[in-house]
C-alpha cells in the first residue's frame, strides 16, 4: 500500500490540471487517485476525455489513463477520496472561491492556481521563498471556515515571477519604484499555436486584469500578518504593462528600479541573486531548485529557448544588469509560467505545507 498522500486534480483536463499531472508522475510524497473536472468529462476515461486535447510535451502517464473523471461539482464524493486537491478550475472567481471553500470545508486542504482568492484576506498567497510564514493564516481562516483540517492556500500571479524574487533577494538596498514590462506567453491563456494560430508572428497589447496583478500582488506577499490578515506593502511601487508574444512557455520581464540606497552595485546585485535562498532549499522539498535565481552573464540572456527550463522549469534566470539613464538599474527577467508561475508553484506549496504539518493524510 502506498503510503504517498492522496491527491485529486480539480480541472484536471485543462492546460494547468495536465501540467499538475505531468509534474506529479512519480512525485515522492503525492500520488493523483482522483481527477474531476466539469459534467461532460465525467464518467470518461482520463484518456478518453482529454482525447485530442494533450498539451503537453511529454506523454500522459500511464497510471491515469483509465482513472474515471468525477463531476467537480459532486464535492463530498470527490473529496472523500483525497487527502488534499489541487484547483485548476475553469469558472467564474465567485463560483471558484464558493466550490474551493466547499472542498475546504469538508476538511479537504485546497492548494490553488486560480485567482480567485488571491485577496480573500485568510487566504495565504505564497511563494514559497519569500513568504513561507503567511502559511499561519491558516489557522485564522480555520476559525472562519469552521474547520480543523480544511482551508485554501494559493500560489500568486505566473508573471511576477520573473521579478518578484528579484526585488526580494534586493530589498535590503530598499527598491521603492518599479517600471515592469512582461511579455507572456500563450500558454498563460491555456493555448497553445494549434487552437490560437492567429498568434503565430503576432503581439496582443492586452491580457485582461493582469497588470493590476503584476503592480499589486507582490505587495501582498511583501506584506505582514496583522489581526489574522495581510497588511500588503507600502513599497515599492510598480507600474506595469503586460504583452502577449508568439511564445509557448516562459513569461520575460524588462524591469526598471530605483533604490533609496544609490551607493549598490552592480556585483553586489548579482551576489544577492545568486545567494539567495529560502525555506524549500533548506528543506530540500522535492520540487525546490537547488539554486533559486541564476545570473548570465551574456547579452543576450535570458532567452526562451535556452534558459526557459532552467532547474527543471522551477528556477528563474536574470540577465542584463545594467544602469540606467532615468531609473536606478534596470535588468531582465524569466521564468517559466506553467511550472513555477503556474502547476509547479502549487506542487511546492503543497510540499512546504506538508513540511509545516498543515497537509497530512486523512
Amino acid at each position: 500500500m502506498s503510503e504517498k498522500l492522496k491527491v485529486g486534480i480539480l480541472g484536471g483536463t485543462g492546460m494547468v490540471g495536465q501540467r499538475f499531472i505531468s509534474l506529479l508522475e512519480d512525485h515522492p510524497w503525492f500520488e493523483v487517485t482522483t481527477i474531476a473536472a466539469s459534467p461532460r468529462s465525467a464518467g470518461k476515461t482520463y484518456e478518453a476525455a482529454v482525447d485530442g486535447r494533450w498539451k503537453m510535451d511529454t506523454p500522459m502517464p500511464e497510471a491515469v489513463k483509465n482513472i474515471v473523471v468525477k463531476n467537480v461539482n459532486e464535492v463530498e464524493s470527490t473529496a472523500a477520496e483525497v487527502d488534499f486537491v489541487f484547483s485548476a478550475v475553469d469558472m467564474s472567481k465567485e463560483e471558484i472561491k464558493k466550490i474551493e471553500e466547499a472542498y475546504a470545508k469538508t476538511e479537504t486542504p485546497v492548494v490553488s492556481n486560480n485567482s480567485a482568492h488571491r485577496w480573500t484576506p485568510d487566504v495565504p498567497m505564497v511563494v514559497p521563498e519569500i513568504n513561507p510564514q503567511h502559511m499561519e493564516l491558516i489557522a485564522y481562516q480555520r476559525e472562519r471556515l469552521g474547520t480543523s483540517r480544511g482551508f485554501v492556500a494559493v500560489k500568486p500571479n505566473c508573471s511576477i515571477q520573473a521579478y518578484a524574487p528579484v526585488l526580494t533577494a534586493w530589498m535590503e538596498y530598499e527598491p521603492y519604484e518599479v517600471v515592469v514590462s512582461t511579455y507572456q506567453a500563450i500558454s498563460g491563456a491555456g493555448k497553445t499555436f494549434q487552437d490560437w494560430p492567429q498568434m503565430e508572428g503576432n503581439i496582443i497589447p492586452f491580457i485582461s486584469g493582469e497588470e493590476e496583478k503584476s503592480e499589486k500582488e507582490p505587495l501582498r506577499i511583501w506584506g505582514k500578518i496583522q489581526n489574522g490578515v495581510i497588511e500588503p506593502a507600502s513599497e515599492p511601487l510598480i507600474t506595469s504593462q503586460c504583452i502577449r508574444v508568439p511564445v509557448l512557455n516562459g513569461h520575460t520581464a524588462s524591469v526598471f528600479v530605483k533604490f533609496k540606497n544609490k551607493a549598490v552595485t552592480k556585483e553586489q546585485l548579482i551576489e544577492k541573486l545568486v545567494n539567495y535562498s529560502g525555506v524549500p532549499q533548506q528543506l530540500a522539498l522535492p520540487s525546490a531548485p537547488k539554486q533559486f535565481i541564476q545570473y548570465l552573464e551574456d547579452d543576450d540572456r535570458p532567452q526562451i529557448t535556452l534558459d526557459v527550463d532552467y532547474e527543471n522549469g522551477m528556477g528563474i534566470s536574470v540577465g542584463r544588469i545594467r544602469k540606467d539613464s532615468v531609473y536606478d538599474w534596470k535588468f531582465v527577467g524569466l521564468s517559466h509560467n506553467t511550472v513555477r508561475g503556474a502547476a509547479g508553484g502549487a506542487v511546492l506549496c503543497a510540499e512546504l505545507l506538508k513540511a509545516q504539518g498543515y497537509i497530512c493524510s486523512k
